[in-house]
């Protein structure tokens, strides 16, 4: 069985940084392309950032956040900083195929999400 748990949400100020952590168990995680999406309320999910065989970001995001991963630790991070309010949303990991890119339709696994919450 799969399973995908996210940690480290919170409430903080605009400017703050925040880490968030994605646990993985149940699948081979060195060969899994490993994405954050988000999702606030009334809008679509939102792709945020991904780790596989290239990382990269979503446009509202880049330069402020950083995916990381530790294989030895099957788990993935997202470093947040310079938060913003606009950041606020349900912040979801997801696992797919190596090659899976920023299309949330490619990623089989998904976490339970965690929120953040940045106050102005």
């Amino acid at each position: 069985q799969v399973q995908l748990v996210e940690s480290g949400g919170g409430l903080v100020q605009a400017g703050d940084s925040l880490r968030l952590s994605c646990a993985v168990s149940g699948r081979t995680f060195s060969r899994s392309a490993m994405a954050w999406f988000r999702q606030a309320p009334g809008k679509e999910r939102e792709f945020v950032a991904k780790s596989g065989i290239t990382t990269y970001y979503g446009a509202s995001v880049k330069g402020r956040f950083t995916i990381s991963r530790d294989n030895a630790r099957n788990t993935v991070y997202l470093q947040m900083n310079n938060l913003k309010p606009e950041d606020t949303a349900v912040y979801y990991c997801a696992a797919g195929p190596l090659v899976s890119g920023s299309d949330a339709e490619r990623y089989e696994h998904w976490g339970q999400g965690t929120q953040v919450t940045v106050s102005s």
